[in-house]
């Protein structure tokens, strides 16, 4: 691989962990790298998932010298998709962890 092919995945995978974020109801609070680094995952298992149940359509897209299988993509999307969902669930287990230690007097000293 060259360096636009990581140059590319990165971007790739910034695109496929935001359109997660806009499919997934509700608010995500996940910064931008680890929904870039969810969707450079969500990329690499999509790819692998689309090759290992031969998944394939007739409807393909170029972009920056690549070319791409919407059926692929929306496999890689769909695990974007649950990869947000997880890390934000995750993220608001340990955020609300924190607010049922204290006591409410905790907070009006």
């Amino acid at each position: 691989m060259q360096f636009q092919d990581y140059l590319a995945a990165i971007i790739f995978g910034a695109i496929i962990g935001i359109v997660a974020r806009v499919i997934l109801p509700g608010r995500q609070s996940i910064g931008i790298i680890l929904t870039t680094l969810i969707g450079m995952g969500a990329a690499v298992a999509g790819t692998w998932a689309a090759d290992r149940w031969e998944l394939s359509s007739k409807y393909h897209f170029t972009a920056a010298g690549h070319t791409y299988d919407w059926l692929v993509v929306g496999v890689q999307v769909g695990i974007a998709v649950v990869g947000v969902g997880l890390a934000a669930a995750i993220t608001r287990v340990f955020r609300s962890d924190d607010h049922h230690h204290h006591s409410r007097y905790d907070y009006d000293r």
